[in-house]
């Protein structure tokens, strides 16, 4: 089993998912900001390629886990159309600014936020047509678990699409990303969100969380078939793709 349980933000003991929902809350009003000019904007491309991905089952119900501010929501949206999209996260700090840009670009009558344990989910069996998350998925506690639930709530024949920050294999990048997310990307977190352990906590993250082939192997345990994944950008995020 993998299990985050020991990686907690701010180095406190307790239940992790209280942990994280109060640090990300702390974030949430820099959020965007940061996630955009630390991967100098980066993580659009990223989130457009897994979209693209998906928009190839043309889904018309999806669920967006770990939601945050809504970006791979309202992203999905515009570019897939689907008749709804239910965005889950543990955070309402996140889920707020997210409502907001959700009203901006209109889209309220397509995404629904919702307070979720996304460990925990209160939705039926076979609901939705995609499952779907960027960049939060390291964050949980029991990964295991939380893909049981992913698995849990697709209908048969329905599709996973999950985009992750992971650790670049060559040289020079993986040595350069070190440098980048363990000294600068902690400074800059604390200047701007004043912050710096949640940013250092992030990091450590990246750094625990399985991935390519190792990734494969927990997606099918949790019962998914057809795996594959891409990596983007020398390995910085990695876009994994699943069928229940």
């Amino acid at each position: 089993m993998y299990n985050q349980e020991k990686i907690n933000p701010y180095g406190e003991k307790g239940q992790k998912g209280k942990i994280v929902e109060h640090m990300f809350d702390n974030i949430a009003r820099h959020y965007d900001f940061l996630n955009h000019y630390l991967s100098f904007s980066i993580d659009k491309h990223w989130r457009l390629y897994a979209v693209k991905r998906l928009k190839e089952y043309n889904p018309k119900t999806i669920l967006d886990i770990a939601t945050g501010t809504g970006d791979f929501a309202i992203l999905a949206a515009k570019k897939i159309q689907p008749e709804s999209i239910t965005a889950a996260d543990i955070s309402e700090g996140m889920m707020n600014v997210g409502r907001k840009k959700v009203e901006q670009c209109q889209l309220g009558d397509v995404i629904e936020f919702k307070r979720e344990d996304c460990e925990n989910l209160s939705f039926h069996d076979n609901t939705f047509d995609a499952v779907m998350s960027a960049f939060g998925i390291r964050n949980f506690q029991e990964l295991d678990k939380a893909l049981r639930e992913m698995h849990r709530v697709l209908k048969d024949g329905g599709h996973l699409c999950i985009a992750e920050l992971t650790r670049p294999r060559c040289f020079p990048i993986k040595q350069l990303f070190w440098l980048y997310s363990h000294l600068l990307l902690p400074v800059i977190g604390k200047i701007f969100s004043h912050d710096k352990e949640a940013y250092e906590y992030l990091t450590a993250t990246i750094e625990a969380f399985p991935q390519g082939e190792r990734m494969m192997e927990i997606l099918a345990k949790a019962g998914f078939r057809e795996t594959s994944f891409k990596r983007l950008t020398f390995g910085i995020c990695t876009v994994y793709m699943a069928t229940k």
